[in-house]
């Protein structure tokens, strides 16, 4: 027999909003200070003085630093395989077979060993060391290996942890566990969840100068009223800019008539009324806001933290669990949602509780499996869209394929957040598209900038093919940019890079 738990007042023990803070510790603006140092960038920080390296490294202006990278699966290997270009990467991984394939796969050294032990990390070059990631699946790990590489090193130290408690933990001190930046996995995915619930047919989003501006990518549907027609007849919006098409696995800088078809995937950069417009033109037929009815499959830790921040966001999730005491607990913790215990695979219990009415479930089980069969039932019975976490990076392609509407994978959503942070530089904010294909990027224009007192058509001249300037702000005023708009000092702009052209044109801006 199916029992519904009705939301309770919340224990005396909890931290319901103070959570999602974590998510941006103390010590991130020491990070941005080693990135800026990492990539030989200086910058005058008027009202915010930051030391060159917050281990007091002085890197002189070379750009290439050296990086331990603990631990070699899916997270380490992507991270090494962004970096190996740019700097000098070492990686640790304890199965012997995994480290001489990195040796040849990519520009790395592969030291075969313990991360978390002295010896493995001195043959690794640990006094050289500018930056540790570790990188594992086990979170103990990865503490005692950052701990360890604290201990006998002033290199920078980044962990890669799921359980939020060590999180909080290290939150209370910045000198906790010798850690200096902590990534969770699960706030982290739950966070690119949340981002996309509210904006129809959107697969990302990504805030920008201090949420004046919005990125988001769609995916235009055979029936999307936006499908075939140009660019120029899509933008009906004063704040929005088109950055570029991402079709068949390739980015495209579209112009005024270029032709948005079917299949492609739209990236627009402009203020957030004019993107949940677009959102609205994009998939007109979804019901976009906080009227939104969100179902979420799962009581995991990832399942609880979207709730809790579509809570934040005036949402009234439901949330389905299967474990009474699991299903108990959550009902006590998310006052504003209704969690029902019961077996989200059973069609009985799906039709009975009208689930194909939801404008969207997000399925946060612990099986990706499962994820797909719960997906594909939702689907099934009517449901407008689906969200499915997806362990294993390799399936989200063909979850994709098969009626998922949107795969989430934590390991690869805590593999860009790692790389970039390493990347920042001299930028106030990074979001990376499709993981490599491109990047968006927020900068505090100077005056050796070469967009500063220029128009917008005159400076780009100068630039490569494959930047486009989406979003100015200066203060608390969104300036549109168009070809006659002159950028002034001081300014923040978000622009559109291809990744080819990432490296030649950011020391320029």
């Amino acid at each position: 027999m199916t029992a519904a738990i009705l939301p309770v007042t919340p224990s005396a023990t909890l931290t319901p909003s103070s959570i999602y803070d974590l998510f941006v510790p103390v010590s991130y603006k020491r990070l941005r200070a080693v990135a800026a140092s990492c990539d030989g960038i200086r910058r005058e920080r008027k009202n915010d003085t930051l030391p060159p390296s917050s281990h007091g490294h002085d890197f002189g202006g070379v750009s290439a630093v050296r990086v331990i990278i603990i631990g070699a699966g899916q997270v380490g290997s992507s991270i090494a395989a962004d970096l190996d270009d740019t700097h000098d990467v070492v990686v640790i991984e304890r199965d012997p077979e995994r480290a001489e394939e990195l040796n040849y796969s990519l520009d790395v050294l592969a030291v075969e060993g313990d991360g978390t032990a002295v010896a493995t990390l001195e043959q690794a070059g640990i006094d050289r060391a500018d930056m540790v990631i570790a990188s594992t699946d086990n979170d103990e790990t990865n503490i005692v290996a950052c701990s360890t590489a604290k201990a006998i090193s002033d290199a920078f130290t980044i962990a890669r942890i799921k359980n939020t408690e060590y999180l909080r933990t290290w939150n209370r001190s910045e000198k906790a566990f010798g850690i200096d930046f902590m990534v969770c996995t699960n706030l982290l995915t739950a966070k690119a969840i949340v981002r996309v619930v509210g904006l129809p047919a959107a697969r990302d989003v990504d805030p920008f100068a201090g949420g004046q501006v919005q990125m988001a990518e769609f995916e235009v549907g055979d029936e999307s009223p936006v499908a075939n027609q140009t660019v120029r007849e899509a933008d009906r919006f004063d704040s929005l800019t088109f950055a570029a098409i991402l079709r068949n696995g390739h980015v495209e800088i579209p112009r005024g008539e270029t032709v948005i078809e079917p299949g492609d995937r739209v990236v627009v950069i402009g203020s957030p009324g004019s993107v949940q417009e677009f959102a609205t033109s994009v998939a007109p037929d979804e019901s976009p806001g906080t009227a939104e009815e969100v179902v979420i499959v799962g009581g995991s830790e990832i399942g609880y933290h979207v709730a809790r921040l579509l809570e934040e966001r005036g949402f009234s999730p439901r949330l389905i669990e299967q474990d009474h005491d699991r299903a108990r607990r959550l009902a006590e913790d998310l006052p504003g949602t209704v969690v029902m215990e019961s077996d989200a695979t059973n069609i009985e219990f799906l039709e009975r509780e009208h689930i194909g009415d939801a404008d969207m479930v997000v399925s946060a089980l612990e099986s990706d499996e499962k994820n797909l069969l719960v997906s594909l039932l939702a689907s099934r019975l009517g449901t407008e869209r689906t969200v499915a976490v997806i362990d294993t990076t390799a399936y989200v392609d063909l979850f994709e394929t098969v009626g998922v509407d949107v795969a989430v994978s934590p390991r690869e959503v805590v593999a860009e957040e790692i790389t970039r942070f390493t990347r920042e530089g001299s930028a106030e904010n990074i979001a990376l598209i499709e993981s490599d294909k491109a990047e968006v990027m927020e900068i505090e224009v100077d005056a050796d900038s070469v967009l500063t007192d220029r128009p917008i058509r005159e400076s780009v001249r100068e630039l490569p093919e494959g930047v486009v300037v989406g979003a100015i702000t200066r203060g608390d005023e969104f300036v549109v940019p168009r070809g006659d708009t002159v950028v002034q000092s001081g300014d923040h702009v978000v622009l559109f890079i291809d990744a080819d052209i990432a490296d030649e044109v950011t020391p320029r801006l």
